[in-house]
């Protein structure tokens, strides 16, 4: 079996243009956080612009500038997990409700994919497409219903 790692995508609409006092806070950290996870234990790749800094600029096709996506790839979940739950990204997280609106709707998916495999923006939104239509499963779950690589067909 091939090497699996996890990719994850998150999307949020934010309450205000990028460039707007509103999002200030957000858009001032954001070389912060990138920084600390492109150095975290198990960060593999993130999904940046043109300009190789950040996402921000990047839209999944259809959507209005207002839905930001975020993609990454980690080596695990636990690698996965201590970022987001266990560092600085974390207070930024708790902050989440200032910059973006609550999401009705999934707005996160983990999925499993081959070592070496970058997602593109198209299959990060199919996977949250996958969960927002049938539920967490092997190929598209959450952490609080992760499955193992060994379960995916992806990987």
């Amino acid at each position: 079996m091939t090497e699996s790692h996890l990719a994850q995508v998150n999307v949020g609409r934010i309450v205000a243009p990028l460039d707007s006092p509103e999002l200030a806070g957000f858009v001032a950290q954001l070389p912060e956080i990138n920084a600390l996870a492109d150095r975290s234990p198990g960060f593999v790749w993130r999904l940046v612009d043109e300009g190789g800094e950040e996402a921000t600029g990047i839209r999944p096709e259809g959507e209005d500038d207002y839905l930001l996506i975020n993609c990454s790839v980690w080596e695990s979940v636990e690698a996965l997990r201590n970022f987001t739950y266990h560092s600085d990204h974390l207070r930024v997280l708790g902050r989440r409700r200032e910059w973006f609106h609550r999401m009705a709707e999934p707005h996160q998916a983990l999925w499993w994919i081959p070592a070496g495999h970058r997602p593109t923006v198209a299959e990060a939104m199919d996977r949250v497409t996958r969960i927002r239509q049938h539920g967490p499963g092997p190929d598209a779950f959450t952490f609080r219903d992760p499955y193992p690589a060994s379960l995916s067909r992806s990987s």
